[in-house]
Order: C-alpha cells, then sequence, then structure tokens
C-alpha cells in the first residue's frame, strides 16, 4: 500500500561538517539553578563535579560563558566516518497523511552503532583518555548508550563496564551482543555486584529495574575502581551539547532545501537528542529572529515533562549524584516496561528543565501503541523501521502534519529520527500480534 519511494536526501561535505559545539546555557535568559552536591548540598565545582566525571566534561558542564566549544581535532576525525548524516523529505510520510505540511527528518540511524549516540561517545571516552582514565562506566536502558560507549572505548582504547536495565538487557539481547562484540562488560541491573543493588534488590525482589537504578551501580562502581570515570549518555549539559552537532548539520541542511522550520521535534528521555536537534535553532530565537516551536515527545507512562513536579532531585536511585533542578517523577520511580527502554527515565535535564519553565519548548506525552502505528506508518512510508524511542518523535510530527491538514497550513516539520529499531523487532512482533498495551501513571 505503501513503500513510497521518492527521495531526496542532503549531505554535507566533509569540510562543513561542524567544527564547534553549540552551548545553549551561555544564551539562555535564565540560567539553571546550580547543581548541589549530595552531601553537603553546596553548588557543585568543577573540582567537585570532576571526581566522578572527567575534569573536560565537567568544566563544559558548568560553563555559562562560551557559546561555542572547539571539537577536539581527533573526535571530528572519528565523526567523519559517518558525519555528515542525511536530512530527508519524507514525502511517502506526507503523501500517506495528505497533508500540506513538508516534514524533513534528520537521519541519526546511520551511525556505525545506529544511533545518535555516538557523537557524546567519542567526545567523552577521547576526553577520559586524554587525562589518564583507563575504565569508564556507565548505564543503559536499551543498549543504544552503551554500544555507543562500548564502539567508543574500543577506539580509545578505555576497558568499559555497562549496567544495563534489567527488563532491556532481557527484551533487547542482540543490544547486549554488540556491547560484547566491543569488549564491554554488560551486567543487568539491578544486580548484587554494589552495594546500590543489593540495596534495591533487598527492598523489591523482583524489581525489573530502571535507568535511575543502572545510574546508581555506574556511579558506585567508578568511584571504587582506580583510574576510573562515569559516563553518562544523556540529561547532563556537557552530552547535550556534544549532540548539538545534529542540529548544526541540520541548520545548513535546511538551508539548502530552501526551507526553514516551524516545528522542531524529537523524543525525550533525559534531553541529549532532543536538545542535540533543537538547541541550535532554538539560539535564533532567542535573539527574536524567529518563532520556531519546539516539542519534546514523552512516553505517557514516563511523562516527567508533562507530569512532573519541578523540584530539585537526585540523578540516580540511590541518591549518589548531584541534586538537580528538573522536571521528576521522583529518583525512586519505577516505569512500566515500555519497549522504548532509553525513554524510561524519572526526570529531565536541567537545560530543558529550564526552558520549558520558560515557555521555550512544549512537551507532548504519547501512548505507546500510538507511538508503533507512527513508527509502522513510517516504516512502510519512508523504508526505514525506527527504534521505540524514535517513533515518539515520529508520533509527534504525525499529530503535527494532520493538524496542519485539518487547518490547511503548509507548515515545515522536522524531526530527529535518532535510531532504527533492527535490534527492536521483538517489540515490533509484539505489537503485530495485538500484545502492546498503553501504561499510564
Amino acid at each position: 500500500m505503501y513503500l513510497y519511494m521518492k527521495r531526496k536526501r542532503y549531505f554535507l561535505a566533509e569540510s562543513e561538517i561542524p567544527t564547534r559545539w553549540y552551548n545553549v546555557l551561555a544564551d539562555m535568559p535564565v540560567k539553571p539553578m546550580p547543581m548541589l552536591d549530595p552531601v553537603s548540598g553546596v553548588p557543585v565545582t568543577v573540582d567537585t563535579l570532576s571526581t566522578l566525571f572527567c575534569r573536560e566534561c565537567s568544566s563544559q558542564e558548568l560553563n555559562q560563558t562560551d557559546r561555542w566549544i572547539e571539537i577536539p581535532e581527533e573526535v571530528r576525525e572519528k565523526y567523519a566516518y559517518y558525519r555528515s548524516t542525511p536530512l530527508v523529505r519524507a514525502y511517502g510520510l506526507e503523501e500517506a497523511l495528505g497533508t500540506p505540511a513538508r516534514i524533513y527528518f534528520k537521519n541519526e540511524s546511520v551511525s556505525p552503532i545506529g544511533s545518535h549516540k555516538l557523537n557524546s561517545a567519542l567526545a567523552q571516552a577521547y576526553y577520559c583518555r586524554q587525562e589518564g582514565v583507563t575504565n569508564i562506566t556507565t548505564e543503559t536502558g536499551a543498549g543504544q548508550w552503551g554500544a555507543a560507549l562500548s564502539y567508543a572505548a574500543k577506539v580509545f582504547g578505555l576497558e568499559c563496564a555497562v549496567y544495563q536495565v534489567k527488563i532491556s538487557y532481557e527484551q533487547k539481547p542482540y543490544r547486549r551482543s554488540v556491547m560484547h562484540v566491543f569488549g564491554s562488560l554488560v551486567t543487568p541491573s539491578p544486580s548484587m555486584s554494589t552495594r546500590a543493588g543489593k540495596d534495591i534488590l533487598t527492598r523489591t525482589p523482583n524489581h525489573q529495574g530502571s535507568l535511575g537504578t543502572a545510574i546508581s551501580e555506574a556511579v558506585e562502581l567508578a568511584r571504587m575502581t582506580p583510574r576510573c570515570r562515569y559516563t553518562l549518555g544523556s540529561v547532563m549539559n556537557h552530552v547535550t551539547l556534544h549532540q548539538t552537532v545534529i542540529g548544526l548539520e541540520a541548520e545548513k541542511q535546511m538551508e539548502m532545501t530552501g526551507d526553514y522550520p516551524d516545528v522542531v521535534i524529537g523524543c525525550f528521555g533525559g534531553g541529549s537528542n532532543f536538545g542535540g536537534i533543537s538547541f541550535p535553532f532554538l539560539r535564533h530565537v532567542f535573539a527574536g529572529e524567529r518563532n520556531t516551536r519546539f516539542i519534546a515527545a514523552e512516553p505517557a507512562s514516563c511523562p516527567k515533562l508533562t507530569k512532573g513536579k519541578f523540584a530539585y532531585d537526585y540523578g540516580d536511585e540511590a541518591g549518589y549524584t548531584p541534586l538537580l533542578p528538573m522536571f521528576t517523577l521522583g529518583h525512586d520511580f519505577q516505569p512500566s516496561n515500555i519497549h522504548a527502554g532509553g525513554l524510561r527515565y524519572h526526570g529531565a535535564g536541567t537545560l530543558v528543565s529550564q526552558l520549558l519553565k520558560d515557555g521555550y519548548i512544549e512537551a507532548m506525552d504519547i501512548d505507546q501503541v500510538e507511538t508503533f502505528e507512527a513508527g509502522c506508518l513510517f516504516a512502510r512510508t519512508e523504508g526505514i523501521i525506527p527504534a521505540p524511542e524514535s517513533c515518539h518523535a515520529i508520533a509527534a510530527a504525525v499529530r503535527e502534519a494532520r493538524k496542519c491538514k485539518e487547518e490547511g497550513t503548509p507548515k515545515v516539520i522536522l524531526f530527529n529520527l535518532s535510531g532504527h529499531g533492527l535490534m527492536d523487532m521483538s517489540a515490533y512482533d509484539q505489537f503485530l500480534a495485538g500484545n502492546v498495551v498503553n501504561h499510564g501513571i
């Protein structure tokens, strides 16, 4: 019925790939409140933060003055293996919806590990190696970040240990296999290998895990291991900074189309891919040059932006991380076992939280069934099976395109296709069999 194969793809020459990341924090009219040390309650400094993260990432995290941060040459060389990623006009999706909207997507699924996560993994692994770190630890939900960091660790000669959320460890065995191929140690979380994991399992023996539990275990391991640092795949400012390469490329590519986005959309777990596609365009809104809308699409079963409260909260379940001012469902929130494992996080990054408070961005929560319906429609019209996380962005784009049809307005919609779903086919099997259900809170 579908599979409309007309294609219009836009690439940049290697010389046009961005050489600097964009630091939105420098331009924000209202700065976020400071992160607080979990023990003393005082604002963190580069010195205190660098006991957990590498020093350069800690410095980037707290940098409120430099709009542009140079991308190290060695990281740019690794980016050139897969960047620029294509900007694609979604003619097939437009035709299927009968919409006057012009829909574009930035295809981050073409990276070596199939998602946008590699943009920050390469940067963090590089900085760790430069500072004499030999081991890195992290958490992962669906496995995109764990796979990306495993690849980056191998590229830069580091040992990597990954705590994967237990339900995703069981649901997505091939992402676990990818991490093993690149030499990482992968442990389902919560586990009995850390104090935090033992405490969680003692309280809740059948706990299926969350990103909060996995972060606790990874942080604990990092603190117990010499020459080891913790790395994070979302939420933090420096992670979102690295992801702005997506939006900076998309800006140049949109110029090639002759269009400019009225709406920019990204799925939302902690904020890195949403911020990566959105923040470079947002700077023009700050300057009063554009009126672009920005939509963060989150799961209805984990709706921190639409139903959470703004408060200081921990980034992990055990309370090891700094306290962050963010929209949160509570650090001990146990999300439903949805297939979009990368979005099952209780809180939002401080940048997105502040921007939502100030009215610069919008949030939309979407049920699981609607996201898979949108994902299948996209696959049948554009030929790409999207990750369950990305299906949220597609579903939001479909909503906006249908609204354009109702209103007769030919708006330009841009969304980030953050990853492919070729390792998520068991989730699609469940959906096609009618076994995927909606979860509220």
